[in-house]
């Protein structure tokens, strides 16, 4: 497998307030744990700065101006109880854009077979009116929709595995049956939505995970619900809204997954890959809050995408 890493450093523009579990010290975490030597075959890429009109695929014709509006000359604006806007915001979610979308562009084009995209502000929480949980601009929905506008991609399947449900994305397809969306996630948590009920148009699969509850119920979800209704999709393109907030570690939520965890989740995923669309996996980074946790998910994920082991990996 060839694998591309792209990231950048002006995601550290993005300032939140102090104490805020969505900061800048996310990435810096995770560009540590993929320095080790374990990852030198990684192939590495500053994520270029994307065009924010393409926000206009997914969100309404207002949307950017409503951001533009909020965003201050200095300091921090608030748009909700969580969510915040810098300066210099809106440079970092272009720019976020711009690797998901440098990425796409690889692994359609053959260059590399999958990739991972070490970005902020995460964005499936944002709707398609509304910015929230942390989120600016919905990057993954943008990215699919690119896929099928540039590429005419047919069928795109979209899992999240963050520990909360990715409203925003499902709130941008759920009238569409050209993407699929599977979650799994904590309920009850924030923001209280995915419920097995939302089915969308019968593209919605969203699989509630119980507190407390671990890996071994994870990987029943994935393999008795997600996986199969996957296959069944026969997607021409997989994109991971890949959130590392389940880790045990996770100071957000009650889930009790371990790093080793996330790599067997990303195996199971490349195998419907291979079966289904020649390897093609775009990665997204959401949330993860506890720096070591998220280091360490992270890098059990990109192990299993560069060659499908994990190796010898701390937890």
């Amino acid at each position: 497998m060839t694998t591309l890493l792209l990231s950048q450093p002006n995601f550290a523009d993005h300032v939140t307030p102090q104490g805020h579990p969505e900061r800048a010290d996310r990435i810096a975490a995770v560009e540590e744990a993929l320095l080790r030597s374990r990852f030198d075959k990684l192939i590495r890429r500053e994520a270029p700065s994307g065009d924010l009109t393409l926000a206009e695929l997914v969100h309404d014709g207002r949307y950017l101006a409503r951001l533009r509006d909020a965003r201050p000359a200095e300091g921090i604006g608030q748009l909700d109880p969580d969510t915040f806007i810098s300066a210099n915001s809106l440079a970092v979610a272009a720019t976020g854009l711009g690797g998901a979308l440098d990425a796409l562009d690889a692994v359609l084009l053959g260059e590399v077979d999958n990739a991972f995209c070490a970005i902020r502000p995460p964005g499936h929480h944002a709707e398609i009116a509304t910015p929230m949980g942390f989120c600016l601009i919905n990057t993954v929905a943008i990215t699919a929709r690119e896929a099928q506008r540039k590429y005419g991609a047919e069928r795109i399947a979209v899992v999240d595995f963050d520990v909360h449900h990715g409203n925003g994305t499902q709130d941008i397809f759920k009238a569409d049956p050209s993407v699929f969306y599977a979650s799994s996630h904590q309920m009850p948590l924030f923001p209280g939505t995915g419920k097995p009920s939302e089915t969308g148009v019968g593209n919605i699969l969203n699989v509630p995970l119980d507190e407390n509850s671990d890996g071994a119920a994870m990987r029943d979800a994935y393999l008795t619900r997600i996986i199969p209704a996957l296959i069944d999709f026969s997607p021409d393109l997989i994109l991971l809204s890949s959130g590392f907030d389940a880790h045990a570690r996770d100071p957000l939520a009650q889930l009790n997954w371990s790093s080793a965890d996330y790599g067997w989740l990303t195996g199971k995923l490349m195998d419907v890959a291979d079966r289904m669309c020649g390897n093609r996996i775009v990665s997204l980074l959401e949330g993860g809050y506890d720096l070591k946790g998220l280091a360490g998910g992270v890098s059990h994920h990109v192990a299993m995408l560069m060659d499908g082991a994990i190796g010898r990996l701390d937890e």
